[in-house]
């Protein structure tokens, strides 16, 4: 008999199917036990009357075990779903040890999340988080989706490197076969270096790896990072549209999804934003925050972004924002600087209710303006000269950005933590499991 999920049992009501799943909880009663069976789609209540030969067995069953039932599906209003099986026949694939170093079903306070991740294996078993990637899932096709519309072209970039792929702090640095190499902190100089191919326009998904020692509820150090890039542009204005375009899809996306079990687990309904989100410059930013007490210059921290965010949505009714015109002293040397005022860059950060998730900009691709501003920060061309050569020969006017998923899904579900919406996280204190 083939196996048939939880979530099609409402098609097959009055048939015998087999289900397989892990038992979630038991409740034994003197002539009848009721089992809660789980598997990725749902959970389903299983029926053993007291005349069922295995009956007695069934109640020495450790929850968490692996079984497979064999059963009749019935309609049953009492049930959660209004759908129960009648068990006809059981057995059980794996055993499970009976104490459980963290539970799925909480029954108080849910358990602290260091402990949940030293047993992340058995914290991703609970409905709740496992619909945060299915969520994800959702949200990466989406994402693709719209890319594939507007003619974008998937790269993988390298993750060794014998350069730094940013600045040179907050790196991860290996022997290679006697050689110094890096773990790649962006796909950045490989991004601009499909844009000397002719690729116009490209995206990657992908992880990459930062030495910061901070352990904060957003920072990790090692994450997946969404970028993407676009040949031809006129300013860092294209790409903002383009992002708030691109986001709005996605979200809209998985509202049509996912809607009914966000609202059911987490409590929230998703808000799909209006276009186009508000602009603000830092030096307005900064006059606003002054107001409130909050002294700044030439970039935010996160009590500033979150502030900024409260008076956005304030004066806008928007949870989005994008800050532009950032001093070119606080934006790396590949960024390009407006024609109007040196001094500021043709780049972009996005917030979403109080949280950085996007930096961008658009990217000096004039070979001799790149290498004076690279000498103007101090730093010297031997050490980039494959990324210089990228300019050399050609290179159209392009720009791009790039988007953590896990603050992404942080915001949109309120979570507490993009741990909790990182498979296996990384940072300054975890290497396992």
């Amino acid at each position: 008999m083939k196996r048939i999920m939880v979530s099609e049992l409402k098609e097959v009501i009055g048939k015998e199917v087999k289900i397989c799943g892990f038992l979630h909880e038991i409740r034994n009663q003197s002539k009848i036990k009721f089992l809660l069976i789980r598997d990725i789609s749902g959970i389903v209540q299983c029926v053993a009357l007291s005349e069922f030969e295995l009956f007695t067995e069934i109640s020495k069953i450790s929850k968490e075990s692996v079984v497979e039932i064999i059963g009749l599906v019935k309609s049953e209003k009492q049930a959660p779903k209004g759908i129960e099986i009648e068990i006809k026949s059981f057995s059980i694939l794996s055993v499970a040890d009976s104490d459980l170093p963290i539970p799925v079903v909480e029954k108080a306070q849910e358990t602290s999340l260091p402990l949940r991740l030293d047993y992340r294996w058995i914290d991703l078993r609970k409905p709740k988080h496992a619909l945060i990637f299915k969520i994800w899932t959702t949200m990466e096709e989406a994402m693709r989706e719209f890319w594939l519309s507007h003619g974008f072209i998937q790269i993988y970039s390298p993750k060794l490197m014998g350069v730094p792929s940013e600045s040179g702090a907050e790196l991860f640095n290996l022997d290679y076969f006697g050689k110094k190499a890096y773990l790649a902190q962006s796909p950045q100089l490989y991004k601009q270096m499909a844009m000397s191919a002719g690729f116009e326009k490209i995206f990657e998904i992908g992880p990459v790896f930062r030495a910061n020692p901070s352990h904060t509820t957003r920072h990790d150090t090692e994450f997946t990072s969404i970028d993407m890039e676009i040949s031809f542009i006129e300013s860092h204005e294209d790409i903002m549209k383009f992002e708030e375009e691109w986001l709005t899809f996605t979200i809209q996306k998985i509202k049509d999804k996912h809607f009914k079990e966000i609202k059911e687990v987490f409590g929230i309904d998703i808000k799909v934003p209006s276009l186009p989100f508000p602009r603000i410059k830092m030096k307005d930013a900064e006059l606003l925050l002054k107001e409130k007490g909050l002294d700044y210059s030439g970039d935010l921290d996160a009590v500033g972004e979150k502030k900024l965010c409260e008076l956005i949505k304030e004066k806008y009714s928007h949870d989005f924002v994008f800050l532009i015109d950032y001093p070119y002293s606080k934006r790396p040397f590949y960024h390009m600087k407006q024609e109007t005022d040196k001094n500021l860059t043709k780049s972009f950060d996005l917030l979403w209710k109080g949280l950085e998730i996007t930096t961008g900009a658009q990217r000096e691709h004039r070979y001799e303006i790149l290498k004076s501003q690279l000498l103007e920060k101090g730093l010297t061309i031997e050490p980039l000269k494959d990324y210089m050569n990228f300019f050399k020969y050609g290179c159209p006017p392009h720009g791009g950005c790039g988007v953590s998923p896990t603050r992404l899904l942080m915001q949109l579900l309120e979570l507490k933590n993009v741990r909790e919406a990182t498979f296996l996280p990384r940072d300054t204190q975890r290497l396992n499991p």
